[in-house]
């Protein structure tokens, strides 16, 4: 058991409590993707990727030299 009293126990808890709330968004978004037909989870899968890319992806207007 962890001492609640030592300094950095709220950080962890946060950080714990927002892994958990990310596990659960995967978990309810897989219910909805079990009933998918092939066609569905492909367009999911372009969706996805597109997404991931805006948020993570390299700007490529950054790389250019004008």
């Amino acid at each position: 058991m962890t001492d609640q009293t030592r300094w950095g126990i709220d950080q962890v808890q946060v950080r714990n409590k927002a892994v958990k709330y990310q596990k659960d968004l995967v978990k309810s978004a897989m219910t909805y993707v079990i009933k998918m037909d092939e066609s569905g989870i492909t367009d999911l899968m372009i969706e996805i990727e597109a997404e991931y890319e805006r948020k993570y992806g390299q700007n490529k207007k950054d790389n250019l030299v004008l």
